[in-house]
């Protein structure tokens, strides 16, 4: 006897609608939400809205698909059970972090974060905090050009307190100099 799964279209346009939300986004944060408040999970989503990352709660089936359709591998077992699903885009990753990691912290441990799917890869809860910690991009590219830029401010400003020392002088020892 053979056995035919029968594909529910509502069920399949459900994940497409999914897959096509997930590719919009590079970073995902798995977290378990039971226990918080209303006022809690708003504030949260608050914060994410202001760094352009959203916070959804799907069924762990069609995320499961839809990350798999994506090439998101080793995510199944941190979507299990019910879970909200914050999803970040570019650069902001790590900052997204921390507002997650923090809003763990700021609930007495009732957001619990899972893991994530971050820069390419799996992470565990531990990674995930680790991350956060990390500064962002733009943050590392600042503090690179601040390190690259000291030298010459150094030879600019010795410049000027030289140029400022010669115009100090007076006029007979200018023309001596001269």
């Amino acid at each position: 006897m053979e056995y035919h799964v029968k594909v529910n279209e509502t069920k399949e346009a459900a994940v497409k609608q999914l897959k096509e939300e997930f590719g919009q986004y590079s970073g995902f944060i798995f977290a378990d939400y039971r226990g918080l408040t209303v006022a809690q999970i708003s504030d949260l989503r608050k914060q994410l809205r202001a760094k352009d990352a959203v916070c959804r709660v799907v069924k762990n089936r069609y995320a499961k698909i839809a990350m798999k359709e994506l090439g998101h591998e080793g995510v199944d077992d941190k979507l299990v059970g019910p879970t909200a699903i914050v999803l970040a885009k570019g650069d902001e990753q790590s900052a997204i972090a921390k507002i997650v990691v923090d809003a763990q912290k700021g609930t007495d441990n009732k957001l619990k974060v899972r893991g994530g799917f971050l820069d390419g890869r799996a992470f565990d809860a531990a990674e995930v905090d680790a991350f956060s910690k990390l500064p962002g991009r733009l943050d590392l590219i600042s503090h690179l050009m601040a390190t690259m830029m000291a030298p010459v401010q150094k030879v600019a400003a010795t410049l000027l307190a030289y140029q400022e020392k010669l115009e100090g002088k007076a006029p007979a020892e200018e023309a001596k100099a001269e």
